[in-house]
């Protein structure tokens, strides 16, 4: 009998369920359900549907049933710092904001006037960004303090569609760090500072680690999809699987997961808290076995999916890869300036970067396109080079997982800003690194390095040399 294990991985343009198992010594791949996802407007602001999204982990359940290959496991993962708050009867209390949603402005010098932001990251070694679910935090205490009143818990978003499936509330440590309110000393709440704050610290639950068993199917959910399963948590935190997915046995790796966002850096044992990582703006995000991801957020393939929609025709990104290749166009923009974030137009906001700095403005999508590729190799390369500064180590290949492992171009100009040897796929890195946790809770890796070197012989990878 095959044992089968479930990973719903949901990003922010859309959710798959993935079945992964084990024959001749290799991890099979198999897609069995897809379904779209975005943040909405609601009353003027950005929010998930999370009842839509649970029907659709439901949905790809039953195709399991249907397919007959039932899981015996499953987790699920999904973007950071996002969250719900519970009141007593475990309903939702307000809107589930999306991290795109402006309410957030202004937030971190309210943060700031009870802890400076030195201090800050001299605690939580997580870098400043206006998402962060601490300044959501504070967005709800400031125009929402009825709802904080309220709370009895908070869950990040795939701890509470675990909650829904087994009645188990778990608070998964590595998307739990992307709050900003954990220590990455005792790996726990951070309650000195939730109390500066003036958060209620009765809504932060004991944090588990990745491979924790959640639980089983609930009665209710058992008969509505027609089995039972074992919920595992893995990391919860999309990135935190996909790094656990990368496939070398190398220690000290460089790697990008890349996709919505790019996300560059290496992994720690300790966490690098010091004033020039908070000056190169680096993160020290939770890992698997309490591995620190010590990265740089990059606005990443965001800007692509964004000016896509702009788009006259609807082309694929293989094809959008292809044309920006042919343009010559020199122009750069900082993919992290905060006007990249959420603009209305994409196209314009590229086109008045160039303008206000004095560089070529671009004259069609595919120019466009082009700048923006050729603007996140650049980041890359710069990227590099703190990393390298902070570590004190030399990286001669960088490892690119995730969806944007498939952008061709996009990993010829990393190569080409870089100066090192590209490495890209797997592509679906998220949902493995997901299936890894599972695989190595029912102990069918000795470790973590045993989880990659699998992953390694497993799945083709691409060269890329300068």
């Amino acid at each position: 009998m095959t044992t089968y294990y479930l990973a719903v991985d949901i990003g922010a343009s859309s959710g798959r369920h993935m079945l992964g198992s084990i024959e001749d010594g290799k991890i099979q791949l198999e897609e069995i359900y897809r379904f779209p996802n975005g943040m909405q407007s609601r009353d003027g602001c950005l929010c998930w549907d999370v009842e839509a999204l649970f029907y659709e982990i439901k949905e790809g359940l039953k195709r399991c049933k249907e397919l007959g290959k039932i899981p015996g496991f499953m987790g699920i993962d999904t973007w950071g710092v996002d969250y719900v708050l519970l009141d007593g009867n475990d309903q939702i209390l307000g809107k589930t904001y999306g991290y795109r949603d402006s309410r957030t402005n202004g937030m971190d010098a309210k943060v700031y006037e009870k802890i400076s932001l030195e201090d800050l990251y001299a605690r939580t070694g997580i870098q400043k960004q206006m998402f962060n679910t601490i300044y959501q935090l504070m967005a709800v205490k400031q125009r929402e303090p009825g709802l904080l009143a309220k709370a009895k818990s908070m869950l990040m978003i795939p701890d509470y569609f675990h909650f829904l499936l087994t009645g188990v509330k778990r608070t998964e440590y590595t998307n739990a760090t992307t709050t900003q309110l954990v220590s990455p000393v005792t790996k726990d709440w951070d309650y000195e500072l939730i109390d500066l704050l003036g958060y209620p610290r009765e809504i932060f639950g004991e944090i588990s680690k990745p491979g924790t068993l959640v639980g089983d199917f609930s009665k209710e959910i058992q008969e509505e999809v027609g089995f039972n399963c074992q919920v595992i948590l893995p990391a919860t935190h999309d990135t935190g699987s996909a790094v656990a997915a990368i496939p070398t046995i190398e220690e000290d790796a460089l790697y990008i997961s890349s996709g919505t966002w790019s996300l560059m850096g290496t992994e720690l044992l300790e966490a690098n808290c010091s004033a020039q990582s908070r000056i190169h703006n680096l993160t020290n995000e939770g890992g698997y076995e309490y591995r620190f991801r010590y990265l740089k957020n990059i606005m990443g393939l965001w800007m692509i999916q964004s000016i896509r929609k702009e788009f006259v025709e609807e082309y694929s990104y293989g094809y959008i890869c292809e044309q920006a290749q042919k343009q010559t166009i020199p122009s750069i923009v900082d993919c992290n300036d905060d006007m990249f974030l959420a603009p209305s137009s994409m196209v314009d906001a590229v086109k008045v970067y160039c303008e206000n700095t004095g560089q070529q403005v671009p004259q069609n999508e595919w120019e466009i396109a082009a700048v923006i590729y050729n603007s996140l190799g650049k980041c890359y390369g710069d990227t590099i080079g703190q990393i390298e500064e902070m570590t004190g180590k030399k990286y001669d290949c960088i490892y690119v997982v995730g969806g944007g492992s498939n952008a061709e171009y996009l990993n010829q100009v990393t190569a080409k800003y870089t100066g090192r040897t590209v490495y890209a796929g797997p592509g679906e890195a998220t949902a493995i690194g997901n299936l890894l946790v599972q695989m190595l809770y029912n102990m069918q890796f000795d470790g973590l390095r045993e989880a990659r070197e699998c992953v390694e012989r497993s799945f083709d990878i691409k060269k890329y040399e300068e």
